[in-house]
């Protein structure tokens, strides 16, 4: 693959359940055009050292990115790319750090904005989503909705990976964490976004046309009650599209990259 003659820094964010671990062929992709590529671990998910147990807000959970973008100098510009619940990831940095980003990808995943009610969303996310194996816990005996969730094997083969190489599905199985069950008012309280700040950062959509697990009925009705300043569609690609169309993801965000 030919070099890029304008390299830019991609910040890749996991979704739920997932790590780092799952961009490894975009990672690889992405350095063979010249670009420089960080893809992080939230807290408590791949490698990052953190328990569950310790996460106690959403803010939490995505700190290694905060923290990520509070180190970039005043002059160092990134492109953030979130992948299904990474996309709430990269929006709380659009809002903290408008001025470090240069336009925010979110690939089959959720697109909050000023007005949106996020618990809505999620909400209706989960009404229309199947969880079949999924292993759930409630921490909370006062609580009947789950405090956290991991995938299982039937419902990632199924809704996750139904196009993806058998051998990613096999690394999911082995590499995936539990994740927090975000849908209390405070996480609506923590992802309060601003037009000034969130609003200012350029935003791209990406549909996996054979996503399973987020019907495209229910992207286009996010992306209709959040607009983003483009939408693509990734032909072929499953919700993990890293995996089962790597190198058409990478087109399109080279593409981006050249654009914005």
């Amino acid at each position: 693959m030919e070099k890029s003659e304008k390299p830019k820094h991609f910040v890749l964010v996991h979704g739920a359940c997932h790590g780092a671990w799952c961009w490894y062929k975009v990672v690889t992709l992405l350095r063979s055009k010249g670009h420089r590529v960080t893809a992080l671990d939230m807290a408590a998910a791949g490698v990052h050292p953190k328990r569950l147990e310790e996460l106690t807000s959403f803010s939490d959970y995505c700190n290694p990115l905060l923290e990520f973008m509070a180190a970039l100098t005043p002059e160092e510009r990134v492109i953030l790319v979130g992948h299904s619940l990474g996309g709430f990831c990269i929006s709380l940095a659009m809002e903290r750090f408008p001025q470090k980003i240069e336009v925010a990808v979110f690939i089959s995943s959720f697109v909050p904005s000023p007005d949106t009610d996020i618990l809505a969303i999620r909400q209706e996310y989960h009404k229309q989503l199947d969880y079949m194996d999924s292993q759930f816990t409630f921490g909370n005996g006062a609580d009947k909705l789950p405090t956290s969730f991991l995938f299982g094997p039937k419902f990632l083969s199924s809704q996750f990976y139904q196009l993806s190489p058998p051998e990613d599905m096999s690394l999911a199985t082995l590499l995936m964490r539990p994740v927090v069950f975000y849908h209390r008012p405070e996480f609506q309280k923590e992802m309060a976004l601003s037009k000034e700040n969130y609003g200012s950062v350029p935003r791209v959509y990406l549909i996996c046309e054979n996503e399973n697990s987020i019907k495209q009925g229910f992207q286009k009705w996010v992306i209709e009650n959040n607009p983003c300043d483009e939408v693509k569609m990734i032909p072929g690609a499953d919700h993990m599209a890293m995996f089962s169309k790597p190198r058409e993801l990478c087109s399109c965000l080279q593409e981006i990259a050249e654009k914005y």
